[in-house]
């Protein structure tokens, strides 16, 4: 499956997160009122990163997201392909081995992590199916992957509010906070093309994962979907 790309080609979407980049964590915090911080919890929780574990942190943008699994010992793997993006996330982590990759083939060797995680980029590439076959192949046997993603809140009433406030509200919030707002109205709009929690489950299986399930966070706007390697 090809994901809405929304007529943006892969050089297109990376350079618009270059641009973004150094506001970005500040706005994404904005944006979602305050709960990206609480999410970002929730993830480092369901990877459950020990000492030692091998972890690849996949559309890290700045390394904001990857600081909990080194936190609790692991040695992580920062990955994205916005080179914007990784300049911003070296100066302030110049310490995290940052790396430049494309998610439908990963500079990695097979089997080389113990978990594998992305959040909020899956949509973002251009095809899912090679990217989480990807994140599949590069995961040893007894992995796991954690995919962090906006979804389809699970409360009709709530979809409406939500689907308004991503159309109408996001793009004049965006202009006050964003050094790109054009960035937030594409991210809306990949929000509501992006396929529900069933149909993502069924894109992990169809890539090879086994045990595969998913957890809603705020009420379905985001959810957390999990697979185990064989």
């Amino acid at each position: 499956m090809t994901t809405a790309s929304l007529d943006k080609q892969p050089h297109e979407v990376a350079s618009m997160f270059d641009g973004v980049a150094a506001n970005y964590d500040l706005t994404n915090d904005v944006l979602s009122l305050g709960q990206a911080r609480l999410w970002r919890k929730e993830v480092a929780k369901a990877v459950g990163a020990r000492p030692g574990q091998l972890v690849l942190d996949l559309a890290a943008g700045t390394a904001t997201s990857s600081l909990p699994f080194a936190a609790a010992g692991a040695y992580v793997v920062p990955c994205d392909f916005s080179l914007g993006m990784l300049r911003e996330g070296k100066k302030r982590n110049p310490w995290l081995p940052l790396t430049a990759g494309d998610a439908t083939k990963l500079p990695f060797k097979d089997g080389s992590f113990d978990s594998v995680t992305i959040s909020f980029g899956l949509r973002n590439v251009q095809d899912t199916d090679a990217a989480l076959r990807e994140l599949y192949r590069v995961t040893k046997p007894g992995g796991q992957v954690v995919i962090c993603e906006f979804s389809q809140p699970t409360w009709a009433p709530f979809r409406t509010v939500y689907t308004e406030y991503l159309m109408r509200a996001m793009p004049p919030v965006a202009r006050a906070v964003s050094s790109n707002p054009d960035a937030y109205v594409y991210l809306a709009d990949s929000i509501r093309a992006w396929p529900d929690q069933p149909a993502l489950a069924a894109l992990l299986q169809k890539a090879g994962w086994s045990k595969v399930a998913w957890r809603n966070l705020s009420g379905g706007i985001v959810a957390l979907h999990r697979g185990v390697k064989h």
